[in-house]
């Protein structure tokens, strides 16, 4: 493999994990050696830091995972807001999902029956807004 492919390679892995990615899983899911793969990671983290891009490539906890850098934080969190209003809900509403989290798998006749109250409406709006 050469650099170019591992480098690729590895952006896409660190893409793709949830969490940091370890330089040992790295290496493994490679089949290269952890020098080679560091290297590589070295590439990688100062090219992106270097370009003029929005993202770069951190190592925390252990791993390499990929970040928005901080002077894009404004602009991906406005984009963020855009997506949907805020969902706003009522105390009954609130109340209701509580239940359910706590308690889940739940029927509706069961949350009616912890919360005291008919709660077939609240579970009609929580469904119409999902």
């Amino acid at each position: 493999m050469t650099n170019e492919e591992r480098k690729a390679a590895l952006e896409a892995i660190i893409y793709a994990a949830d969490e940091p990615a370890p330089i040992d899983q790295l290496a493994r899911a490679l089949g290269e050696e952890k020098l080679a793969v560091q290297a590589s990671l070295d590439e990688l983290v100062a090219s992106y830091a270097a370009e003029e891009r929005g993202i770069e490539v951190r190592r925390v906890a252990g791993g390499y995972k990929l970040y928005t850098k901080p002077q894009q934080h404004d602009v991906v969190r406005r984009f963020i807001k855009s997506l949907r209003p805020p969902l706003r809900l009522s105390m009954p509403a609130l109340e209701t999902l509580a239940v359910i989290a706590y308690k889940q798998p739940v029927t509706s006749p069961e949350i009616s029956e912890i919360r005291s109250v008919n709660t077939s409406g609240v579970i009609s709006t929580l469904l119409d807004k999902h």
